[in-house]
């Protein structure tokens, strides 16, 4: 499967200047057909805790975006979006859509992230979510998510084989986001996907490092810092193989 990840520089709470980014960004670097497209976390606004700019209703603009991009491109889709949630809070989701424009599932971000505030506009999730694509079992999470392994874990019962982190990771903790991508990849025996934003925002730093980790914990793509797509192909095979070489993963389901 072939990996197209953006690696975009988010125009705070602009959500037309950063489509026409992303627009940009594909036309001057097309993915293959088939191809898997991910954006960052709130990669529309940046992540902003100012609901009035960010949440949208089901079907709305960053939906159709994606929608959009999806079909034009003939990929499927993966890429952050606020919907309304309870109480006037949202939801800070993964959103997956196909090359029909259909949805291919939505995951909402179980561990808002209360350092920076989210936990006061956004409400949790309670699990993990799959979808298939180009025949490979793919649970996208959001962020914060990476430093709770329970999480990935949970991903893996339901059978994972890709985890996806899409991020607004800080430039200050970027040590931690890679070690952390590696050991996701390591104890899950899966291939594990990070795309992170670059550049600045009014609270947070960001420099990338959007990489893309094989099952047993090698950075086998990394993006480096500054605005760009990190294109990569992944297998099925490599993940199954080392699984059954080395049944981690086996002695984990036995016990649950």
């Amino acid at each position: 499967m072939h990996i197209h990840a953006i690696q975009l520089d988010s125009v705070w709470e602009d959500k037309k200047a950063n489509f026409n980014k992303v627009r940009s960004m594909l036309n001057a670097t097309p993915p293959t057909p088939g191809a898997l497209i991910v954006l960052p976390e709130m990669f529309a606004t940046g992540f902003s805790c100012n609901l009035k700019q960010t949440m949208e209703p089901l079907g709305g603009e960053t939906q159709s975006f994606l929608q959009e991009i999806a079909i034009q491109w003939q990929c499927a889709v993966l890429g952050g979006v606020v919907t309304p949630g309870p109480n006037g809070q949202g939801f800070n989701q993964a959103l997956a859509i196909g090359p029909d424009g259909q949805e291919l599932t939505r995951y909402t971000k179980m561990r808002p992230f209360s350092l920076g505030g989210e936990s006061e506009v956004h409400c949790p999730g309670h699990s993990p979510t799959l979808f298939e694509w180009q025949g490979i079992q793919i649970a996208p999470l959001v962020c914060y998510d990476l430093r709770f392994p329970e999480i990935g874990r949970a991903a893996l019962a339901q059978g994972a084989e890709l985890l996806i982190y899409i991020a607004a990771w800080p430039a200050r903790r970027i040590q931690h986001w890679l070690t952390l991508l590696q050991a996701r990849a390591i104890e899950n025996q899966a291939y594990v996907l990070g795309v992170n934003r670059c550049g600045q925002e009014p609270n947070y730093s960001y420099c990338g490092r959007t990489a893309l980790v094989d099952p047993q914990g090698t950075i086998i793509a990394d993006a480096s810092d500054g605005e760009k797509i990190l294109s990569a192909e992944i297998h099925a095979a490599c993940v199954r193989g080392w699984r059954q070489d080395f049944p981690a993963m086996r002695d984990f389901l036995a016990k649950q």
